[in-house]
């Protein structure tokens, strides 16, 4: 999957989220994620989440 760097996605409560920022730093703390939250990545197509 590969990001702008400039995208930026609204969440429903308004809060705006670097998408690519939000990637690199879940990618980065892998190992620190719950494996419901890895399965839940996998879900979305991370292949790296799997």
């Amino acid at each position: 999957m590969t990001v702008s760097r400039a995208h930026v996605k609204t969440l429903p409560d308004g809060t705006d989220v670097k998408l690519r920022v939000f990637l690199s730093n879940t990618k980065t703390r892998h190992a620190k994620l719950t494996e419901d939250k890895l399965q839940q990545l996998a879900e979305l197509g991370l292949h790296w989440a799997a």
